[in-house]
């Protein structure tokens, strides 16, 4: 699969808010305590805030809008994920990977009480963690092979686990490297030291982890440790991706179809149940608990093929039991300022809001 790299969004603020449904609240405040084994179907999106440092510095792009956690109440999700970089909060410099900056790290502690606040889960996640990120520039050490570089990840969740401990884990979990690429010896080397270190500090908060090969692969050997997995739903990545500048071989293929022909297979739901919905469900067979943390379509994909492919997706999750987060909730992927040239907006609030895509997932 063809390492990704996202669009580095900028996310802004709009006034006004809208009145939360009291029916909204009664229904996320029944969803049942995760657990490793048996995750709620969560459904929502990411939150990119902290998705990567600020153009103009270290600083991130701002806080998390409380706005955006009610609005996705009010639709009747239950679930935000978000993708941090921890140079928002410390320096790349391994020499002081390790010093923190506490007023960065209050903008995520407020995401949290807006998680809770809106009866929405909150799944903190690392997307650029000390040593690694799926995404250029590379980490000056490897996390996979350097020491320095584990114990400065280990630290980091360490420090989350300190300040979310007594949180429930109805309110808050921990994902805790995005999209590995690296051996499977390696990688549950590191997971394990990662997690140790939760443990030493809060034993009980919920930890799930992403698959292999980007997120694709299901990592049996982690069941032992008793923690969920996330999978991903980019494929077939000519239909998920087609005109994405940053995947060089799609940025000029042919204008996508669902069901789809990429790699000299034929893609349909069918394709998808075999190779992304199987091999995972033999997981769950395991007792481990299985999510999708990241799907989508970028706005190049026509939009009337992206619906049909979506659907499919949802389709076949909801069979499986399996919840998901959207890449992005704003941006090029989203349901909220994606800038597609074949879509008629609606103006909600300032922002400009793909009704049809909306109305597709509040329907799974």
């Amino acid at each position: 699969m063809h390492r990704r790299l996202f669009l580095q969004a900028s996310l802004t603020a709009a006034a006004g808010l809208s009145q939360l449904p009291q029916q909204t609240l009664a229904y996320a405040a029944s969803l049942p305590d995760p657990k490793p084994g048996n995750l709620p179907r969560w459904r929502g999106f990411n939150l990119l805030e902290k998705f990567v440092a600020g153009s103009t510095g270290p600083e991130p792009e701002g806080p998390y809008q409380e706005r955006d956690f009610e609005w996705i109440a009010n639709w009747d999700f239950n679930f935000v994920r978000l993708p941090m970089s921890y140079q928002c909060w410390a320096t790349p410099d391994p020499k002081h990977w390790t010093k923190i900056n506490e007023r960065v790290l209050r903008e995520v502690d407020q995401a949290v009480d807006y998680g809770k606040q809106y009866k929405l889960h909150v799944n903190l996640n690392l997307h650029r963690i000390p040593g690694y990120c799926v995404n250029p520039p590379a980490e000056p050490l490897n996390l996979w092979t350097d020491e320095q570089a584990l114990e400065a990840a280990v630290f980091h969740w360490k420090h989350l686990a300190e300040r979310y401990k007594g949180r429930p884990n109805r309110e808050v979990s921990f994902d805790l490297i995005n999209e590995p690429n690296t051996n499977e010896a390696s990688y549950v080397r590191v997971v394990t030291a990662l997690v140790e270190g939760i443990r030493s500090v809060d034993p009980e908060r919920l930890i799930i982890v992403d698959g292999l090969q980007y997120g694709n692969q299901p990592v049996p050997q982690l069941a032992k440790l008793k923690l969920a997995q996330s999978t991903r739903g980019y494929l077939p990545m000519n239909v998920s991706h087609y005109g994405a500048s940053w995947v060089p071989t799609l940025s000029d293929a042919p204008p996508p179809t669902w069901p789809a022909n990429w790699m000299n297979v034929t893609w349909n739901a069918e394709t998808l149940r075999k190779v992304a919905i199987s091999p995972w469900q033999k997981l769950e067979k395991e007792g481990v608990g299985v999510h999708v943390g990241e799907w989508g379509c970028f706005n190049k994909t026509p939009h009337d093929v992206a619906l049909r492919w979506m659907e499919d997706q949802l389709r076949l999750w909801k069979k499986a039991g399996w919840g998901w987060a959207l890449w992005n909730f704003r941006g090029a992927f989203g349901i909220l300022n994606s800038d597609r040239a074949d879509v008629t907006y609606k103006n909600y609030q300032g922002e400009q809001l793909d009704e049809k895509m909306l109305k597709l997932l509040q329907n799974y």
